[in-house]
């Protein structure tokens, strides 16, 4: 006689089928109702002895029994408490500094343009050295101008002659006033041909308007060029200024002949050097709505036009505050938030923040010195819930990290 056992567990509901026979077979279910289980068994033929019912309903409680306790395994184990690593608020002293952006400017800046048209007969451009003004770097071919001049010249001589004759026959009415006059006028004329002609000799000659660097040579001789060219540019460089930009709402702070700090990034400099605002444009940005601030470079700083520059200055009085890292802190749509540990349990709290800094961020509200603040773990730490404080940290350890 062949037979096998097959054991199925669905919800609350046991099943076991025992063939005893080819036409025989046992059904056997359990439920429970509160804290008791109850056994029904069923089977399909009468030729049954007492035997063969007590090794199946042994058998059932065995496998009910195993699959009740493999139930209970599966129950979830209670987490361990996050751990977490916390900072101790001290009221520390808090510089209200404000930092921005701003570009080394050249004391003197030009663009060298022909005010002629023409090509170039003479050139002299020392890139990148010093020169002074009035130094002659380009001439324009002024041949037609030249003789113009020339023209004019004679014309004016000849005219000027005529006048010396006609002036003894005015004297004694030899001529009449008009032909006097009409002659007179011819040697005016003439004068002012010369000066116009000489003015348009002068624009052919380029000179340096001031004492100078000079940049890179853009054309070469023999080019012609027209007033929307660029020869070369100047930069006087030895008074440098600054530009920087604010927003209005610190506009206050701005005053002209005040000083503020500078740091020159291009020179990998962590000098700051003075500067003194010198202007203040009037208008805001109509975009950004930044004021424009122009300020002098003291202590002989060196630094290239264009420069990358950051700018300090104070808006108001240092003061004692609570600091803490910025990472630590849960932003939201409406608030902000700090994870507090209050009797060995997360505490959510809402806090207001004032100054930002580097690393930290001053605390207006919601936080007094002498609380624990949790700043590693943040994210696993859920509010009125256990936590496990592995260390205290100092801030400056954490603003380092």
């Amino acid at each position: 006689m062949a037979f096998f056992i097959t054991c199925c567990w669905f919800g609350r509901y046991f099943f076991v089928l025992y063939p005893i026979c080819d036409h025989s077979s046992f059904i056997f279910h359990y439920f429970e109702y509160g804290d008791k289980l109850f056994l029904m068994i069923k089977h399909n033929s009468s030729q049954l002895g007492h035997k063969h019912l007590l090794y199946c309903a042994l058998l059932f409680s065995v496998c009910l029994f195993a699959c009740h306790s493999k139930e209970k395994d599966k129950s979830p184990q209670k987490q361990p408490p996050p751990i977490v690593d916390v900072i101790v608020t001290q009221p520390q002293m808090v510089t209200n500094t404000i930092e921005a952006n701003g570009t080394v400017v050249a004391n003197e800046y030009v663009e060298l343009h022909p005010e002629a048209t023409g090509r170039i007969t003479y050139l002299n451009v020392p890139e990148g050295k010093f020169i002074t003004r009035g130094t002659i770097i380009a001439r324009i071919n002024d041949e037609d101008l030249v003789a113009n001049l020339n023209k004019s010249k004679a014309a004016l001589t000849l005219a000027q002659d005529y006048v010396d004759r006609l002036k003894p026959l005015l004297s004694v009415q030899g001529i009449n006033q008009a032909d006097y006059d009409a002659a007179v006028s011819a040697v005016i004329s003439n004068k002012a041909d010369i000066q116009y002609t000489q003015a348009l000799i002068d624009k052919t000659v380029i000179g340096a308007p001031f004492d100078g660097v000079v940049g890179l040579r853009q054309v070469s001789i023999g080019a012609y060029v027209s007033n929307t060219d660029v020869i070369a540019t100047m930069q006087q460089v030895n008074n440098l200024k600054m530009d920087f930009t604010v927003p209005e709402e610190y506009g206050k702070y701005m005053t002209t002949g005040s000083t503020v700090q500078v740091t020159l990034d291009a020179t990998n400099d962590t000098l700051k050097h003075k500067a003194t605002i010198i202007a203040i444009e009037p208008q805001a940005n109509t975009i950004t709505r930044n004021l424009t601030i122009r300020a002098l470079l003291q202590d002989n700083a060196k630094a290239n036009p264009g420069a990358f520059v950051k700018v300090f200055f104070s808006k108001g009085e240092s003061r004692q505050s609570i600091l803490v890292p910025t990472n630590c802190i849960i932003p939201s749509d409406i608030n902000k938030q700090l994870i507090l540990v209050k009797n060995g349990k997360a505490k959510f709290t809402n806090v207001t923040t004032g100054v930002r800094l580097q690393s930290t961020v001053e605390i207006t509200k919601g936080v007094s010195a002498g609380d624990t603040v949790v700043v590693t773990g943040v994210l696993f730490a859920r509010d009125k819930k256990p936590v496990k404080v592995r260390k205290v940290l100092p801030l400056s350890s954490v603003d380092t990290q």
